[in-house]
């Protein structure tokens, strides 16, 4: 691991520095900052973010958080004694640091695959509904006339294929909280 502190961040977040300061990043298994003003903070994030095409992930406490917080691509925010400023700009908050752990490898693991499914769901529904579409144009000639009434293509949308992916987006989890907590290689798939 690497700890740096606040005056030394400022030397290595000039431009002649970033590139070594990078590298050197790379080869660590942790990162850990101390000291650093709220722009530091957010400078190395972004810089993280921009130089190694990493997605980043910062976590606060604090109204010094906030900048960081928001330019990583996910923020999350733990309320405690130094006020709710982090959690108010954060994607997601949790009350103890220790619940992070649980955040990343059960809710993250679970969102993701219900988000990707979600996707194939409504990229194969709209799919069918076109396909239908183009076999009736067939059928009526190329007239243009309407296959369905509007409000039949509302309700279609609205009610027929919504509450489907609401109830799997709800109550799908395809593994464990359980066995997500003791293998923490399942979040690398």
């Amino acid at each position: 691991g690497l700890v740096i502190d606040g005056r030394t961040l400022e030397h290595v977040l000039h431009d002649s520095l970033q590139n070594i300061f990078l590298e050197l990043t790379e080869k660590c298994r942790a990162v850990v900052c101390c000291r650093a003003t709220p722009l530091q903070k957010s400078v190395l994030v972004r810089l993280v973010r921009n130089k190694l095409k990493a997605m980043t992930l910062a976590v606060g406490d604090g109204a010094n958080d906030v900048s960081m917080i928001q330019v990583a691509d996910t923020g999350v925010g733990i309320s405690g004694q130094e006020g709710m400023q982090a959690v108010m700009a954060s994607d997601f908050a949790v009350s103890q640091f220790r619940h992070l752990r649980k955040l990343l490898l059960v809710h993250g693991h679970w969102c993701y695959t219900r988000l990707t499914n979600m996707v194939l769901y409504f990229f194969y529904k709209n799919v069918a509904y076109v396909n239908l579409l183009f076999w009736y144009q067939f059928f009526c000639g190329f007239s243009g006339t309407s296959m369905t009434d509007y409000w039949i293509l509302i309700l279609f949308n609205l009610l027929f294929t919504s509450v489907p992916p609401i109830i799997y987006g709800v109550l799908d989890k395809d593994v464990s909280a359980e066995i997500l907590m003791q293998l923490p290689q399942l979040y690398m798939m």
